[in-house]
């Protein structure tokens, strides 16, 4: 059951995502327009399309984590006998997990420091600059309890786009 809610949240980070990039192109596309043929670059598709390039990164990474597509250095960890490559995968996914949750309460943190200032040309609160990290350390630290309760069931975590 948890690894068919990580798999259906994973799904959803991966379509707002998709949402992201689409209204990135747009905000990036507003702002060659304005700038190029009218002479006047809208104050808010820079900055915007900056925060949305944030949002989609984070939630990328996210699932990288969850369906083993970040980057990895696993070359040796094949040639180990299984009880070394076991043992140290767990110590992986325990370190990931770890560094989710230390990334999403500092950026929690960091999100409720500035929550009163404003980011000048878009006219909402600084936080939203924090609130990704923040969430892409929970769904980290999510979906490496996942891989951990895979190991310990001595299962594979399927990717979240099949």
């Amino acid at each position: 059951m948890y690894t068919r809610f990580c798999a259906a949240l994973a799904r959803l980070c991966l379509r707002i995502g998709v949402a992201g990039m689409c209204l990135l192109i747009v905000a990036v596309l507003y702002q060659v327009v304005g700038r190029y043929i009218f002479n006047d670059t809208p104050t808010w598709a820079e900055s915007g399309a900056v925060l949305l390039v944030l949002y989609v990164t984070m939630l990328g990474m996210a699932v990288g984590v969850r369906d083993a597509g970040h980057i990895g250095l696993e070359s040796m960890l094949v040639l180990a006998p299984d009880k070394v490559r076991l043992a140290m995968e767990r110590l992986i996914h325990v370190l990931v997990l770890l560094f989710g949750v230390v990334m999403a309460w500092n950026c929690g943190v960091l999100a409720q420091s500035v929550w009163a200032y404003k980011i000048p040309t878009l006219g909402i609160s600084e936080a939203f600059k924090y609130i990704p990290p923040a969430m892409a350390g929970a769904l980290v630290a999510l979906f490496s309890l996942e891989h951990l309760i895979a190991l310990a069931r001595g299962e594979e975590v399927e990717p979240s786009w099949h």
